[in-house]
């Protein structure tokens, strides 16, 4: 079995308005999977159905090959974009209790949050308040609490909300060792950036359908448009512009370089060469940028959804 969830044709209604049609994903072993779509898609309804918070109308969900039962909850690490946590209450204390709810002996908890809070740097909050903490501290706490009793599957819903840019670096860093260390993650966010860093795979939910999904890169060579950004110093840049416009379909370009070279996208046919366009190039002065034009997934998913 390569993939550790799968979810099959799962369809959601909340009385006449439908959530979730017919969605189907699969989420490889050992990959980071990223759920993507605008506000109000169907994201975090779907993450409810798989965390059994929301029952299904229609289709299944298997983790690691069994139909979705109670007790796989000790199997799933779920952090929600709505957080909570009981304010009054110190940290420490409510880290072991929530710890000790998803099953770990006090001994193992306790052990186990010391090294955590160690590799945050965060052992001095043990006693503290959780109403003496900021948001960003918070997530921190719930963060090490949905990961602490290492379950097979990680979920989480917007799980750089409420971080400064230092303590996101740290958690992606925390993502990504969880994930080489033989985990599987699930995340929904509105940070696209974060999806480049991240993830292998995508899904992208518009209007309670699916209209995407795949391997990452193999969506990217999907977008992309056989597209190059060039900087070209030249003596005579209008010239070499109409020489390109002939051979080449030619448009400015906008990126930034150190100098005031002729900045251009040249776009290549299918079957286009970009030795022999560089080749090209080099005849008509001294190249100083050549970039293929990979589309970010910030631009598949603007594309994508205005296109459904």
């Amino acid at each position: 079995m390569n993939n550790l969830l799968e979810v099959h044709s799962v369809s959601k209604s909340f009385g006449e308005h439908t959530v979730l049609n017919n969605v189907s994903i699969a989420v490889p072993k050992g990959s980071v999977f990223g759920l993507l779509g605008p506000n109000g898609a169907g994201k975090t309804t779907l993450l409810r159905v798989i965390n059994q918070i929301t029952m299904p109308d229609t289709g299944h969900v298997l983790l690691d090959g069994e139909p979705l039962k109670n007790a796989h909850i000790k199997d799933i690490g779920y952090l929600p974009e709505e957080r909570g946590l009981y304010k009054t209450m110190k940290v420490g204390e409510q880290a072991m209790y929530l710890a000790q709810l998803k099953g770990m002996p006090k001994a193992e908890a306790k052990k186990k949050l010391h090294e955590w809070f160690e590799r945050l740097e965060i052992g001095d909050w043990w006693n503290k308040k959780i109403q003496e903490l900021s948001k960003g501290m918070a997530q921190k706490i719930q963060f090490v609490v949905t990961v602490l009793h290492e379950p097979k599957l990680l979920i989480f819903d917007e799980p750089f909300s409420g971080f400064d840019p230092i303590n996101a670096n740290i958690i992606k860093d925390e993502i990504l060792r969880l994930k080489n260390e033989g985990a599987t993650v699930i995340f929904s966010t509105h940070r696209m950036e974060s999806v480049e860093e991240l993830c292998d795979h995508i899904a992208l939910l518009h209007q309670s359908n699916k209209i995407l999904d795949g391997n990452l890169i193999d969506i990217k060579k999907q977008y992309k448009t056989n597209t190059f950004e060039v900087g070209l110093n030249t003596d005579n840049p209008e010239q070499v512009r109409k020489s390109l416009s002939e051979r080449f379909i030619v448009s400015p370009a906008e990126f930034r370089t150190l100098g005031n070279e002729l900045k251009l996208n040249i776009k290549l046919s299918q079957n286009g060469s970009s030795n022999e366009l560089l080749s090209y190039l080099t005849g008509k002065g001294d190249v100083s940028h050549f970039v293929e034009v990979i589309p970010s997934v910030n631009d598949i998913f603007i594309k994508t959804v205005k296109s459904n």
